[in-house]
């Protein structure tokens, strides 16, 4: 196959300073939880872009200095950095890609947990994260080490390999657009006051760096033209604007977004693709330089509407590539049907922010391509004889049908309903989530073309079909149900008086079984769950209140970049919402809730309540299938049985993805003795490693 020709445009190598990309497919500088921790999988995972046909692989974020410690991203305070960074920059350039890396400070964005330093910041000020701290104000001498540290950095990243270095003035995290921020910004020396002083410093960290690498490198500036907050802040029709105007022709790209990271980042639930176009487009206008830009783009058509608008020279995404790393040469290739769409859920940056190595939705391989050694398009032929047979087709189930297709096993994937996708599909019908749906609909679209697997809606696996279906290999992905006796994070026993009104659980209100009047939801899950239950019932009447023993409203969302957004809206639904608040009895027309600190009672009128707890594994047919002992499961020519996904352990909709591709790659889900991937050890000779104070004998200390 080969690509329509309105993608041509798409494959046109752009010329960016002194190098070129081979296309206009940039992966924008975005984490993954691995950074210097995980070295060989941050390095790996990039590679695999590279290969996916990427023109250009940026670095997430690459601290210059232990003044400004961001902990757990990439860091390149001195030469000492370069070895594992000259890999990842290797790996890239393997398949023809250029490598950009973030240099960045952040300022009073951090604070300094591993390095102990004070913040610095443009003015003295309270440190942004909640662990005690004031960021002392830089003095002129500050800020002449500053643009020393940042200049040997792009030294440095230039030994390291890298072809574009990234100016990070983005997101309110850094010290060039603090500089730039009134708010930030309380100056009254030449970095201070008027516009032009306090875009001082971003121009010249810019000429900095390009003096100091620009002949073989160049220099982007990756820049927030509006941070939505009004004329507060830096606006694209007002400072932004005036910023990309006044240094247009400075830097060899431009590198565009809004401000702040949760605006930038915004998930598939509040905003569509493409929804940063309105603040961006203006750039194109006032420079002659490329300029990339992000959106969340997913669609081949709407990537190269961005270029021939004259939107973008440049197609930026994050989320789509991690989605599908291969993403660039499925549409080169012609096969636009098989790009796995991100579904904007930003379950990768929840798990960077938590400090993990990151994960996604659709995507299970990702963050596994050197600890296990996944890919995402290739698996290994089938090595065993088995026939296999899935009892489930949601999440887990469909990803383990068709990762065994494509392995070439023989699979017959049985869904007791008419409908196929479990939990993927019930959820994709609440508000917002509709994107929930391609998990569904990508798998499907790749089991059709697999004639090794049967699949069998409409029919429920027992005992007898098992035995029957001379299938040696047996998963059970039956999936999950939620509880309806409140039992969960905070309520470890049933609540009691559940039974004076009418109690519906998230299962009820999918199935189409909704209340009426006054309900209250208890919220002990903490994810958007509660939170699409309540817009839901708003919008079909309700009055709705919610409570949660949590101090935030869906609380897990803070990971997920969504929580204020997610407040703001129950705030402007509810008729009452109540954090710390856990159920304490249920009388007719009334809850009483009680204070998680003191007790007190607070009294909340209902006429149902929604419990959205917890949930409990549907794992009767397993638990049956192992009771009939090996004997006459071997007498059926069935060597295994196991549990995949949420009917091994309920989760969010990546785990169960991932779960099912486990299976696949392995056919078992069990825990063994053994490490199931690689780590990345420090190997330390004691006494060579550490040091010896005052002749102090060994064991002393």
């Amino acid at each position: 196959m080969s690509r329509p020709a309105r993608y041509d445009a798409l494959f046109e190598p752009v010329r960016i300073g002194p190098v070129t990309a081979k296309n206009r497919f940039y992966q924008v500088p975005h984490c993954n939880g691995m950074g210097r921790a995980f070295p060989s999988s941050m390095a790996a995972m990039r590679k695999v872009k590279a290969e996916g046909g990427w023109g250009v692989v940026c670095t997430e974020q690459c601290d210059i200095h232990y003044s400004g410690n961001h902990q757990r991203e990439l860091r390149l305070w001195d030469g000492k950095d370069i070895p594992y960074l000259a890999k990842a920059t290797d790996l890239i350039h393997e398949h023809g890609a250029l490598a950009g890396v973030e240099l960045a400070h952040n300022g009073a964005h951090v604070s300094n947990l591993e390095s102990r330093a004070v913040p610095i910041a443009p003015s003295a000020t309270a440190t942004r994260d909640l662990f005690p701290g004031t960021a002392r104000a830089m003095d002129k001498s500050d800020i002449r080490a500053f643009r020393r540290w940042h200049r040997d950095a792009a030294l440095n990243a230039r030994r390291a390999g890298f072809d574009i270095v990234n100016v990070y003035a983005g997101h309110d995290m850094t010290l060039p657009i603090n500089f730039l921020s009134r708010r930030r910004n309380q100056r009254t020396d030449e970095y201070g006051g008027s516009l032009e002083n306090r875009a001082r410093l971003l121009r010249e960290l810019i000429e900095d760096a390009k003096e100091a690498v620009g002949d073989t490198c160049a220099v982007a500036v990756r820049f927030s033209v509006d941070e939505l907050i009004g004329e507060k802040g830096i606006t694209a029709k007002g400072e932004g604007h005036d910023v990309v105007e006044m240094l247009a022709e400075l830097p060899d790209l431009w590198d565009v977004n809004i401000s702040n990271f949760d605006n930038d980042g915004a998930t598939a639930r509040f905003s569509d693709e493409g929804y940063q176009e309105e603040y961006v487009k203006f750039v194109k206008s006032v420079t002659t330089k490329p300029v990339v830009g992000v959106g969340r783009f997913t669609s081949p058509d709407t990537m190269a509407a961005m270029v021939r608008n004259g939107t973008l020279d440049l197609i930026g995404a994050a989320r789509p590539s991690i989605a599908d790393p291969f993403l660039p040469r499925k549409i080169e290739e012609g096969r636009v049907d098989d790009i796995r769409e991100c579904v904007g859920c930003n379950v990768c940056v929840a798990w960077d922010r938590a400090g993990a190595p990151f994960r996604c939705t659709q995507n299970p391989t990702t963050g596994e391509e050197w600890r296990r050694g996944w890919h995402p398009e290739r698996i290994a032929v089938r090595d065993t004889a088995d026939k296999v047979l899935i009892a489930g087709g949601g999440p887990a189930g469909l990803e383990a049908a068709r990762a065994l297709g494509q392995r070439g096993y023989e699979v017959i994937l049985a869904e007791r309903g008419r409908e196929l996708g479990g939990r993927v599909t019930r959820e994709s019908r609440l508000p917002g989530l509709a994107t929930y749906g391609r998990v569904r609909d990508w798998r499907l679209r790749q089991l059709k073309s697999m004639p090794s697997v049967r699949i069998l809606p409409g029919n429920e696996v027992d005992r007898e079909l098992v035995l029957e279906a001379e299938c040696s290999v047996v998963a059970v992905a039956t999936g999950a149900v939620w509880r309806r006796d409140g039992v969960g994070r905070h309520h470890l026993a049933p609540v009691p008086d559940l039974t004076a009104m009418p109690v519906y659980t998230p299962d009820d209100i999918m199935d189409g079984r909704l209340p009426r009047g006054r309900v209250l939801i208890f919220d002990d899950d903490h994810y958007y769950m509660a939170t699409v239950i309540a817009e839901l019932l708003a919008k079909n009447g309700c009055e709705v209140s919610l409570a949660t023993p949590e101090s935030l409203l869906a609380a897990f969302t803070q990971f997920t970049a969504e929580q204020k957004r997610v407040g703001r809206r129950l705030m402007e639904l509810c008729a009452s919402t109540h954090a710390l608040s856990a159920l304490s009895r249920v009388e007719p027309g009334a809850v009483h809730l009680a204070c998680t600190y003191t007790g007190r009672e607070t009294v909340v009128e209902a006429d149902a309540i929604v419990l959205v707890t917890s949930m409990l594994p549907r794992d009767a047919l397993f638990h049956e299938l192992q009771g009939l002992g090996q004997n006459t499961l071997a007498a059926a020519g069935v060597r295994r049985v196991v549990r995949v996904g949420d009917c091994l352990g309920p989760g969010i909709i990546a785990a169960a993805v991932h779960s099912g591709h486990l299976f696949a790659r392995e056919l078992d889900t069990g825990l063994s003795d053994h490490t199931p991937y690689r780590r990345e050890n420090v190997e330390l000779d004691w006494d060579q490693a550490m040091p010896n104070p005052a002749g102090m004998a060994r064991g002393e200390m």
